[in-house]
């Protein structure tokens, strides 16, 4: 990064100005290997004016970790509009946006960096899992209060293996990541079903998630692609047509083994 030139700023300016600067830096190395000098010569300024705006290293990362957890929790904001697979899967890529372009940045936010075991750090990390955890509850159709123990099993599991695996792609990037994110509104999908396999109330939801999902997207893809797995059972038409039709008739099981009780009771008739 070019030396900045050095202008006068307003106090909150400044302070602005040398958090953006830092947290650019550590979108590109971990804040661990990066000085208060080079900080301080990125915004252009002396190392002792980056003391008068931040008493230290520390409390400048605290404060580009606040940046970051914000920008960060609002990747997981989507209309709720059009079928669930279809909106998770632009909420994953604009999450994989974020940890694409703030690698180290991401990992020392998720991890703890310098201020691991910092208390303000720990709350931080925990509000962009909260915050995810509610944007999800909000494209499901349900409110904060009276989640089904299930489901906030399944959205929560799924929030931590969102994050989990990104930190792990990092790493050596093996897979694209477009199949990752696909991979992980596949997961979800499956966190679900095998949620809606013991609990009725689960089973609902899957059912009204199944309705509304279109043969040719996410959810139905991973049923197509399920299918295929099956010995014998290679499909003749085409998957999203398969995908369709074996997707509806699971929603009817499901329906059918919540008239009669609970989803097991469609196992045991199967």
């Amino acid at each position: 990064m070019t030396t900045g030139v050095r202008r006068r700023m307003g106090v909150e300016e400044r302070r602005q100005q040398l958090i953006g600067v830092a947290l650019e830096l550590f979108s590109h190395r971990s804040p661990d290997d990066v000085s208060i000098d080079e900080i301080a010569a990125a915004a252009g300024i002396s190392r002792p004016l980056v003391y008068h705006y931040f008493p230290g290293k520390l409390s400048l990362y605290e404060a580009a970790l606040r940046r970051a957890a914000d920008e960060l929790a609002l990747r997981f904001v989507e209309p709720r509009e059009g079928p669930l697979g279809a909106r998770l899967l632009r909420v994953m890529g604009r999450f994989f946006d974020f940890v694409d372009d703030h690698g180290p940045g991401f990992s020392a936010l998720m991890r703890g960096g310098p201020a691991v075991g910092s208390s303000r750090t720990n709350a931080m990390i925990g509000e962009v899992r909260q915050a995810a955890y509610e944007q999800i509850l909000t494209h499901l159709g349900l409110g904060l209060e009276h989640i089904p123990a299930r489901m906030e099993l399944v959205v929560r599991s799924w929030v931590s293996l969102a994050e989990s695996t990104a930190l792990i792609w990092l790493e050596g990037r093996r897979i694209p990541r477009g199949e990752l994110e696909l991979q992980l509104v596949h997961d979800f999908a499956a966190l679900a079903a095998v949620s809606a396999a013991y609990d009725v109330e689960m089973a609902g939801i899957l059912v009204r998630i199944l309705a509304d999902e279109p043969a040719d997207g996410p959810f139905g893809e991973l049923v197509g692609r399920l299918v295929s797995l099956v010995p014998g059972e290679a499909p003749t038409e085409a998957p999203t047509e398969v995908a369709g039709e074996v997707a509806g008739e699971v929603a009817g099981e499901v329906a059918a083994g919540m008239a009669v009780g609970a989803p097991a009771e469609v196992a045991q008739q199967r």
